[in-house]
């Protein structure tokens, strides 16, 4: 089993900037694929990046805008979310796979409980 925990979320004006952290406990692995998902009120659960052995991968929307890492010493992912909208006002999950496929929220085997961020114009 690994446990997320996610933090960092917040409410701040467009234009502005969060960091939002995850913190791997249990049976944490550097082959992990670790994923950024979001959710606004009425919508789908959408994919936001991931990051794995192979590279990152950004949605298209937050794609040059947000930044995933992570630093295993620490079994911790990040998501540095800069120039942010208020489209991107929704709750962020964190969540890991052992599986390659990271764009399906479906792939994903563990989650965390999600952070809200809201974004004001």
């Amino acid at each position: 089993q690994v446990q997320l925990a996610e933090s960092g979320g917040g409410s701040v004006q467009a234009g502005n900037s969060l960091r939002l952290s995850c913190a791997a406990s249990g049976r944490t692995s550097g082959r992990l694929t670790m994923g950024w998902f979001r959710q606004a009120p009425g919508k789908e659960r959408e994919f936001i990046a991931a990051i794995r052995f192979t590279g990152t991968y950004y949605a298209d929307s937050v794609k040059g805008r947000f930044t995933i890492s992570r630093d295993n010493t620490r079994n911790t992912v990040y998501l540095e979310m800069n120039s942010l909208k208020p489209d991107d006002t929704a709750v962020y999950y964190c969540a890991a796979a052992w599986g390659d496929n990271y764009y399906s929220d479906r792939s994903y085997d563990y989650w965390g409980q999600g952070t809200q961020v809201t974004v004001s114009s």
